[in-house]
């Protein structure tokens, strides 16, 4: 079969990253651009020899079989698109391409595919799940959304095994020339929904119509397959599932078909036990924490059960994951002995599981909230949301919000407003524009021993770790 050259536009994406390193070790020649900024992807990227070209041109393209992009820097209107375009070569957006390389037709293989959804936890779902088939010796493929999976340590791998095993996003195909939700074009074997809550308020126009795109990728399944579905989450509750395949629910409800039954957190580690039909599972370990990551573990137990691997297989296998890049990572400590933690979190909902396992973890710690909103959409949307957001927190810094290249500036938000609302309800807020500005404020107030910094946001926040001064 023809080994193709796909070129990537937006290469460093990390939802385009990953496809890059499945392609490069598919065999398929890899070239891609994109701007010069840090990106989180570029460390993965370097490690598997992908060059990245600075800024776009026609010349990048080439003779390339392929162009898969992503819709910022212009998306189809990008040169490097419009050159592709002209030139007849075949061009598809990053959600287009999961679709396509689950399929498996471009790599001469057949894939049984498990695709990942929810409002929240696709990215750790996908990377347990990922885990512990890896441990087992399955080999699967995967493509996951960030630049780093520390028990797998590439966001994405072409793999000799059957699966394939990709994160399903609920977002559009294009946000300016097709809505369809990116996770339609995905046909699994066997799905994962762990929530379905409001968000994209860019794309979606209410709850009900958010629900809708869930219930027709519930149902779309392929024959005999599997539906796994969080049974403790309201709106998943109230989907339309027509879906004649095989339904199981999971959570902290004894209604569930697997239920949560004691779960014991242990510093960074959290210990749980699980029964089935009142069947007892026995103990579990992930080395994250939180509540909401034993849910997740829990969605991966069962979709390693139905793919067909032991007990024992997946507790050994779940126990080697420890998270993944931005997901309350730890990054070291401070001179001074304060504790300093990155998490993408960027909805409501996120940021008080974040912190409520930063509590739990850290009972007698202050913790230092440097919070930078994502899009004036959700900010607008979210508002009343985000400033209740925060509680138990001894100071929230707010950074000017992260705009996106797929939205105008909208001026009536800002995170100043943002900021002064959260006052009311959080004992500090102070609002610092810049990075630089959050750089400064924490050089003069140099936080302590007993403070816990946590970055969070979808943007750039993660950057002013490189300013800081660690042991």
């Amino acid at each position: 079969m023809k080994k193709l050259k796909i070129h990537f536009t937006g290469i460093k994406g990390v939802g385009m990253t990953p496809l890059a390193i499945i392609a490069k070790e598919a065999g398929f020649s890899v070239t891609g651009s994109d701007i010069g900024e840090e990106f989180i992807t570029d460390k993965a990227l370097e490690t598997v020899g992908i060059h990245v070209n600075k800024g776009f041109a026609e010349e990048n393209v080439g003779e390339s079989d392929l162009l898969i992009t992503t819709t910022a820097h212009g998306g189809l209107n990008n040169p490097e698109v419009v050159f592709a375009i002209s030139k007849n070569i075949k061009v598809v957006t990053q959600g287009e391409a999961v679709g396509l390389f689950m399929k498996g037709e471009i790599f001469g293989k057949e894939f049984r595919g498990i695709s990942v959804a929810g409002t929240h936890g696709k990215t750790t779902t996908t990377g347990m799940i990922a885990t512990i088939f890896k441990s087992a010796e399955y080999d699967p493929s995967y493509v996951i959304g960030t630049g780093d999976v520390g028990s797998l340590g590439l966001p994405g791998h072409f793999g000799k095994g059957k699966y394939f095993i990709a994160e399903a996003d609920e977002y559009a195909v294009d946000p300016k020339n097709n809505k369809t939700a990116k996770f339609l074009l995905q046909k699994p074997n066997i799905a994962v929904i762990t929530n379905v809550e409001f968000d994209h308020p860019d794309i979606y126009l209410s709850i009900d119509e958010l629900k809708s795109a869930f219930s027709v990728f519930a149902n779309q399944v392929t024959e005999k397959g599997v539906l796994v579905v969080c049974g403790d989450d309201h709106e998943i509750k109230s989907l339309s599932i027509e879906n004649k395949n095989k339904v199981i629910t999971y959570g902290f409800n004894l209604e569930n078909d697997y239920v949560i039954k004691r779960v014991s957190p242990s510093g960074d580690s959290t210990f749980f036990w699980v029964s089935v039909g009142g069947a007892d599972l026995g103990e579990f370990m992930i080395g994250v924490a939180g509540e909401h990551n034993v849910q997740n573990a829990l969605a991966s137990i069962i979709v390693s059960l139905e793919s067909g691997l032991s007990i024992d297989e997946i507790k050994k296998g779940i126990k080697k994951f420890v998270g993944s890049r931005r997901r309350l990572e730890f990054m070291g400590m401070l001179g001074s002995g304060a504790l300093v933690y990155d998490d993408y979190a960027h909805h409501p909902t996120e940021i008080k599981k974040t912190l409520s396992s930063l509590k739990l973890r850290y009972p007698r710690k202050k913790i230092i909230c440097i919070f930078q909103p994502h899009t004036y959409s959700r900010t607008k949307k979210l508002f009343d949301e985000f400033i209740r957001s925060f509680s138990g927190v001894e100071t929230v810094l707010v950074t000017d919000i992260y705009t996106s290249l797929r939205e105008e500036p909208d001026s009536s938000v800002s995170s100043k407003i943002l900021c002064e609302e959260i006052n009311k309800f959080n004992k500090e807020a102070i609002y610092l524009p810049s990075l630089s500005d959050v750089i400064k404020y924490l050089d003069k107030t140099k936080p302590r021993s007993d403070n816990i910094i946590v970055t969070m946001g979808a943007g750039d926040i993660y950057k002013i770790h490189s300013e800081l001064s660690f042991e």
